[in-house]
């Protein structure tokens, strides 16, 4: 497994014991404007404060609040989402030459490494930067399962068959979660169709999501399906050029 799978995966075990250590804390503090403190002031109150505004403009729905904030904090994250796509595409470009380098130096891993390390270089590719939205994620989907269970407004608030503070009873939204997640990753994966570790992510991503949503407020997982959802319609129109020229030497063309 490359360094990028294993961050990846890794990360997605984090989130996975931190969310479940989150659900153990007992009567939690209702989140207000005289909060204090980094992380409740300036991560979990705006985003409680989001979805209230959200939801009092569209009928006080605090599902379709919810879809609101999803949006604007996916927007606000396009950014990263478009240079990682950039880097997988060039990822993908560069594959030939990454063969190349393994064939000719197959019995020096090392030399091997620092060759494709120099082929990023050239190219001006991060291997890493495809982790910058999990990076990113992490915090969001902590800071929204504060919101929800400190928002009394939200927490108490059913939405379609759901109560947005309870876990899904019938178990459709973490199956649905796991679902949008899986033609997420392979969607995403499209450009790197030829790599074994992200056909293994594209199937232990679902399961590690719906390991954690089965325990969590369904108000989570509609978070998770509303992304997923957004993501897969934004990859669509972003990933539409799967063939980004490589120039002269291996550089890419101008």
């Amino acid at each position: 497994m490359n360094k990028r799978s294993l961050t990846m995966v890794l990360l997605g075990l984090l989130l996975m014991i931190v969310l479940s250590g989150c659900t153990n804390v007992q009567n939690p503090p209702p989140i207000g404007p005289d909060a204090t403190g980094i992380w409740d002031k300036f991560f979990v109150y705006p985003l409680s404060w989001l979805i209230k505004e959200s939801a009092l403009v569209l009928g006080n729905s605090y599902g379709l609040g919810i879809l609101v904030a999803t949006i604007i904090i996916r927007l606000i994250t396009l950014p990263l989402m478009i240079k990682q796509i950039k880097s997988s595409k060039m990822m993908q470009a560069l594959q030939p030459e990454m063969q190349k380098i393994r064939e000719k130096y197959k019995n020096d891993p090392q030399k091997a490494q620092q060759e494709t390390m120099v082929l990023f270089q050239k190219n001006n590719v991060n291997p890493l930067a495809g982790c910058l939205p999990l990076f990113v994620q992490m915090p969001i989907l902590i800071a929204f399962y504060h919101a929800i269970i400190r928002t009394p407004e939200i927490k108490t608030h059913s939405f379609l068959w759901l109560e947005l503070g309870l876990k899904d009873p019938y178990y459709i939204l973490p199956i649905l979660a796991a679902i949008t997640t899986y033609f997420q990753q392979k969607m995403m994966g499209s450009m790197t169709a030829n790599n074994a570790q992200m056909k293994m992510l594209t199937v232990m991503m679902p399961i590690m999501i719906l390991v954690i949503a089965v325990s969590l407020p369904s108000a989570l997982s509609l978070y998770w399906v509303y992304g997923n959802l957004f993501t897969i319609v934004q990859s669509y129109f972003l990933y539409r050029d799967k063939n980004p020229q490589l120039g002269p030497k291996g550089g890419t063309a101008k």
